[in-house]
């Protein structure tokens, strides 16, 4: 058992998984600094699998754990705002221990790299706990090559033809590596006829919910409400929980957003209460007098609602977060008619989840909060997921972020 032990705090078993980490995470901390370099992106893709695939279970251990920290290590910042602070060291470890598991089970099982290969091309389809934002096919995101999965396929194939096969037979590599070039052919969508406004909004958490900056909060949306409008635009998109209240018990405030969607329709994120069904988080919908409200259908792992059973859940919520119950949810997606325009609606994490894209919606408006984990490369890894699921599904993107990345996202 000591013999075992040891292996695993081999220095160059740790050095090498650091730098196979590195080389598959970078492409995110490029995209934080505004670097897109994809001769760049493309190289560090090609070294990190290849380096990868072939390797020991320690190896594999070690790159998961790395690779859980370089992508997740944000997740803790969020108890900051629960008074659990404390928790954030054991939160961060928890996680990367997580994909050091689940990496170390391909290492483990798989005997040869030709096991491994579709092992790790299932890492896709294994969401812990419900989270699902480990999608490695997002590395070749701003490559030469797709981000479909059946060329991220190709693509680990090409590698590993490469490094298994002798020498002579290694050109064999370039037909699935060809094959999973991305050729770049211009997209056939196009955006509906909308002048739309996504206010840039930079609040922060601490302040989100604070009573004290309540009205400030409603005031500035009134005043960018009132902008958009002296613009000349026909739809404003305000962030998750722009209203920070249940905006269903706010009847002022219905009255008076009904009031400006006779002259501008109106997008915004909120909380609804219902009390024979509880809490959601909710993206209403203003338009010609009338309101509209959408539940989030996904619900954040751990931040809406603890994955367990329900005598775990009831436990943890009390030792954690006060007796709080997690959110309610609906059933399915719902779509804002905008317009005669069918636009799906999601809130934040939801738009990065396939059931919100079932029959393929043409347009998606995303609303975010991202000041939860402000600053990190959180806001960065969403926008990158988002560019990933409007690539998949073909559909535009309209994404309003607080302390996040805004826009249009083009397929």
């Amino acid at each position: 058992m000591k013999k075992n032990l040891e292996i695993y705090f081999t220095r160059i078993y740790i050095i090498k998984a650091f730098v196979i980490a590195l080389f598959l995470s970078a492409f995110i901390y490029l995209s934080y600094f505004e670097i897109t370099l994809r001769p760049l992106n493309s190289l560090l893709a090609i070294a990190g699998f290849y380096l990868l695939l072939g390797e020991n279970r320690v190896v594999w251990f070690w790159s998961g754990l790395f690779i859980g920290l370089l992508w997740f290590y944000w997740i803790s910042f969020s108890f900051v705002y629960y008074d659990l602070s404390f928790l954030i060291p054991f939160v961060i470890l928890g996680v990367a221990l997580v994909y050091a598991l689940l990496f170390w089970l391909i290492g483990r099982i798989g005997s040869s790299i030709y096991l491994q290969l579709p092992l790790l091309l299932g890492v896709s389809f294994i969401d812990p706990f419900g989270f699902n934002w480990l999608k490695l096919e997002l590395i070749l995101i701003d490559t030469y090559f797709s981000t479909t999965l059946l060329a991220f396929g190709l693509f680990l194939s090409a590698i590993t033809l490469f490094k298994a096969l002798p020498k002579w037979t290694k050109s064999v590599a370039l037909i699935p590596l060809i094959a999973a070039f991305s050729w770049n052919t211009p997209s056939s969508v196009s955006l509906p006829p909308l002048d739309v406004a996504l206010p840039l909004m930079h609040i922060p958490q601490s302040q989100r919910w604070d009573a004290a900056y309540q009205k400030e909060a409603i005031d500035l949306n009134f005043a960018l409400i009132e902008q958009a409008i002296a613009a000349h635009k026909e739809l404003i998109i305000f962030p998750e929980s722009a209203f920070p209240l249940y905006l269903n018990r706010a009847s002022g405030l219905i009255d008076a957003l009904k009031n400006y969607s006779q002259k501008i329709t109106i997008v915004t994120g909120s909380l609804t209460y219902e009390e024979d069904q509880g809490f959601f988080n909710s993206s209403y919908l203003f338009q010609k007098g009338e309101m509209q409200i959408a539940h989030k259908i996904v619900l954040v792992p751990f931040g809406e609602e603890v994955p367990f059973p329900a005598f775990i859940v009831e436990i943890i919520n009390k030792l954690f977060f006060d007796g709080a119950k997690d959110y309610q949810k609906a059933k399915e997606p719902h779509d804002f008619i905008i317009d005669g325009i069918a636009f799906r609606s999601a809130i934040c994490y939801e738009g990065t989840n396939d059931k919100l894209f079932v029959g393929n919606p043409k347009q998606m408006i995303v609303i975010s909060n991202n000041a939860w984990f402000s600053p990190s490369i959180e806001q960065t890894l969403q926008y990158l997921l988002l560019r990933l699921y409007a690539k998949k599904y073909q559909t535009v993107i309209y994404h309003s972020a607080n302390s996040g990345k805004s826009g249009v996202i083009l397929p």
